[in-house]
């Protein structure tokens, strides 16, 4: 254990074994997405309480909880991943029936958002069992907290979670093509070996202003905001920034302060004319991104309205 954890463990334990952590009970613990200090202390008591620690990797989980001075050993550390996520979710179940504490972690962050843990959730709750959830670090909120891209100067309100785009390059390019017409910001997560690519596609927002944010929490964490067409040139210019876990925030797309004349052009146009020509016009009479209209027409349409 690093000696600057164990005033940590020993504040852990006055905060909170007090209160109530049932048995039966599956507890979804966030865990660092970098820097070890991010954990809290919620946390930090539940996985010395916990009779079983599930986990992404049990090698990467055993040595996290080393670093905090917790001691599990290896028949209390069960591997659930992507890949075993139904059988070990059952295992799971059958440990909670036993009256198990069963905490699940990734490998980072908040677990069941991009990361395995949706369908073991579902499982427990399926069997009449109890998951609970521990709040703490994720990739996602951490990036945007310094994006500057949420709502503002008209732009819509709130965000859009895509994850990660598919691997081969036509499906990602048809995906990016849908996203050009999503006036929210969008968030996207990236590995190291396909972030060239990605914003080699990404080039086809033109300059739509993206947020890239890589090694967040970490020695070398790096953020920066550049239009769409030029992260390529920004993450070629040096080997360091294709390295590490990425972020990408899509800015939303304003729509012009005109006190709503630009959605009462489109509405009588789209009275007379197909969507796609009604939206075209729209932009060019009020001024308006075509994009912020094309959704919102989209919208229109959805609703029936």
């Amino acid at each position: 254990m690093s000696a600057s954890f164990a005033s940590a463990l020993d504040a852990a334990r006055a905060a909170a074994a007090a209160q109530h952590h049932p048995q039966a009970a599956l507890y979804m613990v966030a865990t660092p997405i970098g820097n070890l200090a991010d954990i809290t202390l919620r946390a930090l008591h539940v996985l010395q309480l916990a009779d079983t620690v599930a986990c992404e990797d049990t090698r990467h989980t055993q040595s996290m909880l080393r670093a905090y001075g917790i001691d599990k050993g290896a028949a209390q550390l069960l591997a659930l991943h992507r890949h075993n996520e139904a059988e070990a979710a059952q295992d799971v179940v059958q440990r909670l029936q036993q009256g198990q504490r069963v905490a699940y972690v990734s490998d980072a962050g908040t677990p069941g958002v991009s990361d395995p843990g949706a369908r073991l959730v579902a499982a427990v709750q399926a069997a009449g069992l109890r998951a609970m959830p521990l709040p703490g670090a994720s990739s996602i909120t951490t990036a945007l907290s310094v994006a500057g891209a949420v709502a503002w100067r008209g732009a819509p309100d709130g965000f859009v979670f895509a994850g990660f785009l598919p691997a081969k390059s036509a499906e990602r390019a048809r995906v990016i093509g849908q996203l050009a017409h999503e006036p929210r910001c969008v968030v996207l997560l990236e590995a190291p070996h396909r972030i060239g690519e990605l914003a080699q596609d990404l080039a086809a927002l033109g300059a739509r202003p993206v947020t890239l944010a890589r090694e967040l929490t970490k020695q070398f964490e790096e953020v920066t905001t550049r239009p769409a067409q030029a992260l390529r040139e920004w993450i070629d210019a040096s080997p360091q920034r294709a390295r590490g876990e990425f972020v990408l925030l899509l800015h939303p797309v304003p729509v012009a302060g005109d006190g709503g004349e630009s959605l009462r052009v489109l509405r009588l146009l789209l009275q007379a004319l197909p969507l796609r020509n009604a939206v075209r016009l729209a932009a060019e009479i009020t001024g308006a991104p075509r994009n912020a209209l094309y959704a919102q027409a989209l919208e229109w349409q959805r609703a029936g309205i």
